[in-house]
């Protein structure tokens, strides 16, 4: 999963200041003699897994409560506001029982190595509906690649060959990419690159990241399967224990 920009230095003060915390509460239970900061400051020396497990446990604590206020904003939404076309493209049956949302990057690694297990549930399970919503956080590209995508929207019947052939690339997806799978996909290149300059497109792209921010997902790709929220990559096993498939 993409992730949000963390010092080493932000987080290894953070570890630090946990791990002297948790030094101060050890001193109190007999762990560690009562000495004044030096002592705690060799202690840490010889003992620097004790920063690494603080460190730890302070991510995990904090990507706890990350997913809970993230479950705790679809909650709120609902999931239609993610089937809103003019946010996503939508497929599949519009009474399914199964659902799955996915924000994704085209130039993220973490969402090409989600492909097969996306591409395999899409293919085997006609019946669940999926809402695909560009969410380009990687750089001028993969905007380049989002904006193509949207516009492809626009010739609905080759979005999905269009999509998975960019999601398929080993490389950096740029524009020469971008318009050798249009053709491949069998997108009229002209239109696209015509539609792509559609205000239309900008606005699909603005409400996907605004909606991403009201649920705070600062990263790609995250999932929504049946309401249930998950940020990272995902394989077979990982989304059949999601839908319960």
């Amino acid at each position: 999963m993409t992730q949000p920009f963390t010092t080493a230095a932000t987080a290894g003060l953070a570890g630090a200041v946990i791990a002297l915390a948790g030094a101060f509460g050890a001193e109190r239970m007999g762990w560690l003699p009562l000495t004044p900061g030096p002592a705690i400051h060799d202690y840490l020396l010889a003992h620097p897994e004790v920063l690494v497990e603080a460190s730890n446990k302070l991510q995990s604590q904090q990507d706890a409560s990350d997913d809970a206020s993230r479950q705790a904003a679809v909650d709120k939404l609902g999931t239609k506001v993610f089937f809103d076309r003019r946010v996503a493209f939508v497929t599949g049956p519009a009474n399914a029982r199964t659902t799955i949302v996915e924000f994704f990057d085209y130039n993220c690694p973490y969402c090409r190595a989600s492909l097969p297990a996306v591409r395999k549930f899409y293919e085997t399970h006609k019946d669940t509906r999926f809402a695909f919503i560009e969410f380009p956080i990687k750089g001028t590209q993969s905007t380049l690649a989002a904006r193509a995508a949207v516009a492809a929207r626009k010739q609905p019947d080759k979005y999905l060959a269009f999509h998975f052939a960019l999601m398929g690339e080993e490389n950096m997806v740029d524009a020469n990419v971008v318009y050798a799978d249009a053709q491949k996909a069998g997108l009229d290149v002209d239109k696209l690159k015509s539609d792509m300059k559609s205000p239309d497109v900008d606005l699909a792209l603005s409400a996907s990241h605004n909606l991403a921010q009201a649920v705070g997902i600062d990263g790609t790709p995250a999932f929504i399967v049946d309401g249930k929220i998950r940020e990272g990559g995902l394989d077979d096993r990982t989304l059949k224990q999601m839908s319960g498939i």
